[in-house]
């Protein structure tokens, strides 16, 4: 298997991607301004012998390690992915590329049900498309076997901060999460959300946000510095039936950030 990375752009408008096989892993998004999008950890190992820290990792079949048994964030982040053949493009619109991962070929971060000795069987398609003005990630599981199984899905996306400015409530924020049940990892206190999320001066971040009766997608405004803005939306569905979607945010600050540059990403998924 190899490790090089794919870029892939959008030769009209000049916007691209980078993409690792290993994960599946989109390490950098630049907008037809050459703007990077993504944080990417300096420490970050890009050889395939562990997760890459930053960019946009997968996670499947659990976000944590609600499994005791399953190492955390299960394994989609940590095995080799397979170009899906003829799955690359470049028009007018839009570029990109898909990618593939059957449980046949998971080698690490196997445990629990998921085990080698599991009577499940799956596949996952990860197709990411570039635009003039923004980025698509869909990401796909398929059932292959006669068992059903629970799931949680999540793309950890790490969001530059500019400048530096993570912890400055005025430029980096998270708008569009009022209203949503907030499970709070690190203090356990459970409350609904009432204004904009910011990064607090001196704690962790960890919360998830459970949106409110009705509410189905997942639409946000974030502000990742002065003059960088995004706009993000998440949708899914199971057996052809919308379902609602839950938003993480995070940010480890200096207690768990090891030098890795905490003031220049927000993570949003």
């Amino acid at each position: 298997m190899t490790s090089s990375p794919i870029t892939i752009k959008h030769t009209k408008s000049g916007a691209q991607f980078t993409i690792y096989p290993y994960g599946a892993h989109v390490t950098s998004i630049k907008t037809l301004e050459g703007k990077e999008l993504l944080f990417l950890s300096r420490d970050a190992i890009l050889n395939g012998s562990k997760a890459i820290r930053g960019g946009i990792p997968l996670c499947f079949p659990q976000f944590g390690k609600p499994d005791k048994g399953m190492p955390q964030h299960g394994f989609l982040r940590n095995n080799y992915w397979t170009e899906v053949v003829g799955s690359r493009f470049d028009n007018d619109e839009s570029a990109g590329i898909s990618m593939e991962l059957s449980l046949k070929d998971v080698v690490n971060s196997r445990g629990g049900k998921w085990d080698t000795d599991t009577t499940l069987d799956a596949k996952c398609t990860y197709s990411v498309k570039i635009l003039p003005d923004g980025f698509t990630t869909t990401i796909c599981m398929y059932n292959l076997g006669e068992e059903s199984f629970n799931f949680q899905v999540l793309l950890h996306n790490y969001f530059l901060v500019q400048d530096r400015m993570a912890l400055n409530g005025d430029v980096c924020n998270v708008k569009g999460l009022e209203g949503y049940n907030v499970d709070d990892k690190v203090s356990g206190e459970k409350y609904v959300c009432d204004k904009p999320v910011t990064i607090p001066q001196k704690l962790i971040i960890d919360r998830v946000y459970d949106p409110p009766k009705d509410t189905i997608d997942l639409n946000l405004k974030i502000s990742a510095g002065s003059s960088h803005n995004l706009s993000l939306t998440a949708s899914g569905e199971v057996d052809g039936k919308l379902v609602s979607v839950s938003g993480v945010v995070w940010n480890p600050h200096e207690e768990k950030a090891k030098g890795s540059s905490l003031c220049k990403y927000v993570c949003d998924m």
